[in-house]
């Protein structure tokens, strides 16, 4: 969120009882460095007053287009916006939006604005699948509109038969630093992410596995799509909530994550190869679940493929290449080898023995190995070494991999 601070939003509120999370929003954001200007319709304010948000973002807040002192103050913010947010957007305003009316300040502000401009929609379901609102949206869709939701869930008056639910504050905060952030070269690049352990299952009910987490790898594919980029994240089983906007496949085993990167990575412009996918798996997988009572247990076990090794015949011509090393030793070393043996463009090295710095935990001390160097970063948290290693992805796609 650091990155999108100095930037300036506009966040326009319509009347529907969903007004009540829109403070979240504008809290978030303003705490993350955003100037934040709210626009209230009268209906509007009839749920949150205005004093509340001018509490939360430090900015008087716009209830009117005869304010005194604001004589074409929906001109000016038109022009200065980065992004105009929507949030609720009901089925009334979007109506007036589409057909172009502008006669309050938030629909005249609407027409003056040239930034992007994000609508939440929020209303009761059988509004949201009238035809004429359907048909709104559709227009405004047309006219370069991002449209983010509805969610199905609880509605105000008890139903939930489908959409009609505003999305949770926390996916707008998300979307809103997206479209903040978003550019060449991410926009429009596609980006494949592995992330988490695999399991091999040793009778139906036990498996070998590893301590990965997947934060490693649901970082990168966040930092990703937060730059634009259009992301599937291969993950195999892993506590963390995917994403927003991640296309996520669910894998259990390694057999099951290579032929999911092998399916996605002929598109693929970046291959991110942060899973910790099981070097070996049974020879012999058991068919019942072996007692203990039977005596000993023992084990042949047989190596996995080798999935970013496979990867070499099926990747896109100039696609940035980056793998990943693990390592109890000399980690550098590892991932020089590593980088030369399968062809890549970067390893991401680490030991897991380095406190701090190993599986389920929430930072990482990284070395970045490339083919001209090598580079040591400091001991951050996962979200930030996902960005520092995107950075110098990004400078391998702005030159052409």
């Amino acid at each position: 969120m650091s990155r999108i601070a100095g930037r300036h939003v506009v966040l326009g509120v319509s009347g529907g009882i969903a007004a009540y999370k829109t403070c979240v929003v504008a809290r978030r954001l303003t705490g993350a460095g955003v100037s934040v200007e709210t626009v209230l319709t009268a209906a509007a304010a009839e749920f949150v007053g205005p004093v509340t948000f001018e509490a939360l973002t430090g900015h008087p807040v716009v209830t009117s287009l005869w304010q005194s002192g604001r004589a074409l103050h929906h001109v000016r913010l038109g022009r200065e916006a980065d992004l105009v947010v929507v949030a609720p957007a009901t089925a009334h305003l979007i109506a007036r939006f589409a057909q172009g009316m502008a006669d309050d300040f938030l629909t005249a502000l609407l027409l003056a604005v040239r930034a992007p401009v994000l609508l939440c929609p929020a209303m009761n379901d059988r509004m949201y699948a009238h035809p004429e609102t359907q048909t709104n949206l559709s227009l405004l869709r047309s006219r370069g509109v991002e449209v983010l939701g509805p969610a199905t869930g609880p509605l105000a008056e008890g139903e939930a038969e489908g959409p009609g639910r505003m999305v949770e504050p926390e996916e707008i905060v998300a979307h809103v630093e997206r479209l903040l952030r978003r550019g060449a070269p991410w926009t429009g690049r596609r980006v494949l992410v592995t992330a988490g352990p695999t399991r091999e299952a040793l009778d139906p009910v036990r498996v070998l596995t590893n301590r990965s987490s997947g934060r490693m790898g649901y970082a990168l594919a966040r930092a990703a799509w937060l730059r634009g980029a259009d992301v599937t994240l291969v993950s195999g089983p892993s506590a963390l909530e995917p994403p927003p906007g991640v296309a996520l496949v669910s894998v259990q085993s390694t057999e099951q994550m290579a032929a999911a990167v092998a399916e996605a990575l002929p598109l693929a412009d970046v291959l991110l190869m942060a899973a910790a996918p099981a070097d070996y798996r049974p020879a012999a997988p058991l068919a019942r679940k072996a007692k203990r009572g039977e005596g000993g247990l023992k084990l042949e076990l047989e190596p996995t493929a080798d999935i970013l090794s496979g990867t070499a015949a099926r990747r896109k011509k100039g696609a940035v290449i980056v793998g990943f090393a693990l390592e109890t030793g000399d980690a550098v070393a590892g991932a020089q080898a590593k980088l030369k043996a399968k062809q890549l463009d970067l390893v991401i090295a680490n030991d897991a023995t380095e406190p701090g710095a190993g599986p389920e935990v929430p930072t990482n001390r990284v070395t970045i190995v490339s083919r001209t160097g090598v580079e040591p970063l400091p001991l951050l948290a996962k979200s930030e070494a996902a960005e520092a290693v995107l950075d110098r992805v990004q400078v391998l796609l702005s030159r052409g991999g």
